[in-house]
């Protein structure tokens, strides 16, 4: 559910600054030994990156499903490509097995995709205002 509230600068810095400390340390970590860690790490700089963007704008997405609304809002918003926003989507698909059902993620998918998503990284970081 998407509700409009009062922009939050101050909280959108603080989520942009702890996604780029977390991307920090995934840069000093050997990401292909630890797929599964680094597809979580990934998807939380992704995440809070596309939050801080909604807080900026003064807009707060909560409830069921606030995961994927997030990102078809986010999408549309930057005018992302529908491979991108599919892509995302799967990211957290995958996020939640692992998260839910204990699955694996493996080193293939880091060293095939890595670098589409630092480019979103990049998008969203950019983006953030």
């Amino acid at each position: 559910m998407i509700i409009k509230v009062q922009p939050d600068k101050q909280k959108s810095n603080a989520l942009k600054k702890m996604a780029m400390i977390t991307l920090q340390r995934l840069d000093e970590t050997d990401t292909v030994k630890y797929p599964t860690n680094t597809l979580n790490d990934y998807y939380d700089i992704i995440h809070k990156l596309m939050e801080a963007i909604t807080l900026a704008k003064g807009i707060k997405i909560k409830g069921e499903g606030a995961h994927k609304e997030l990102i078809d809002y986010v999408t549309t918003l930057l005018n992302l490509s529908e491979q991108t926003e599919q892509f995302l989507q799967q990211m957290r698909e995958y996020r939640n097995r692992i998260a839910y059902e204990g699955f694996t993620i493996h080193k293939n998918y880091i060293e095939l995709n890595k670098d589409e998503i630092l480019k979103i990284v990049t998008t969203l970081s950019d983006a953030q205002e």
